[in-house]
């Protein structure tokens, strides 16, 4: 089984320190690197994604609402032309950085509250693909499981890598519940790797409530802002390997 394991990185700002990119990088096979708008800066993304593309990690641009205060987890009200640029805006940043230092962006990914709004909604997804497929239509979605997204991808001939985030609660259509539901972040660590085992094994996730559904994912996500991500991506990337499975960046697996 080949399974990529990436993780949000880049998600500081000037001296202000998020995560722990640098040992992350040690682990994942592809990262999601914020543009600035929900969190990161021109200086921080070259930084990420110079050491991302030395040790062969796929670069992915984590696009979102302007909303540093709120890390881009708040819902904001944006006219979809507009919305549509700033996605198209934030492609183009991490684009550009990476052909600068010798990489190459694989793939992109919606954060936070712009991600759970398109993949509920497709009447907002359809413009967004369109969005990213009119900057490149050769980059990778990677999202987590959304039919909205799916559809419009494949009307826009972009590929889809579904996501599995493993610390976060799933509905019964597998699409992430909110934040504000107790338990919607899965904080202990064994019943992460509970879910992770179970993805692995029988290809399901339980939902909220407490139902099994099917999840054909190609990647597990680690949030990096996440208290002990590092722990945690380290014994997700030896349990997919102690079951026998390889980890194999996105775009490799599509090749």
């Amino acid at each position: 089984m080949n399974i990529d394991l990436n993780a949000d990185l880049g998600e500081g700002f000037g001296p202000w320190r998020m995560g722990q990119d640098e040992d992350l990088l040690e682990l994942v096979s592809s990262a999601n690197i914020a543009c600035g708008f929900h969190a990161g800066d021109p200086l921080i993304m070259e930084r990420t994604v110079r050491t991302a593309s030395q040790r062969g990690i796929d670069v992915g641009a984590h696009v979102g609402f302007p909303d540093r205060q709120g890390f881009g987890r708040r819902q904001m009200q944006v006219e979809t032309q507009e919305l549509c640029a700033m996605v198209i805006y934030q492609l183009g940043a991490l684009a550009g950085i990476a052909r600068a230092v010798g990489g190459r962006m694989t793939h992109m990914s919606f954060h936070g509250a712009l991600g759970n709004m398109a993949a509920a909604d497709a009447a907002l997804a359809e413009p967004l693909l369109q969005a990213v497929a009119r900057f490149d239509p050769t980059l990778i979605v990677s999202s987590s499981s959304s039919q909205a997204i799916e559809q419009a991808a494949a009307r826009h001939g972009l590929a889809v890598a579904t996501t599995f985030l493993a610390d976060r609660a799933y509905d019964e259509h597998g699409l992430l519940v909110p934040r504000k539901l107790p338990n919607s972040v899965i904080k202990d660590e064994a019943s992460v790797l509970a879910r992770v085992r179970q993805l692995l094994r029988d290809g399901t996730v339980t939902t909220y409530n407490g139902t099994a559904i099917a999840m054909r994912a190609r990647s597990i996500l680690v949030h990096g802002d996440t208290p002990g991500a590092v722990a945690l991506a380290r014994t997700i990337r030896a349990e997919i390997e102690g079951a026998g499975g390889h980890i194999v960046p996105i775009s490799r697996q599509l090749a």
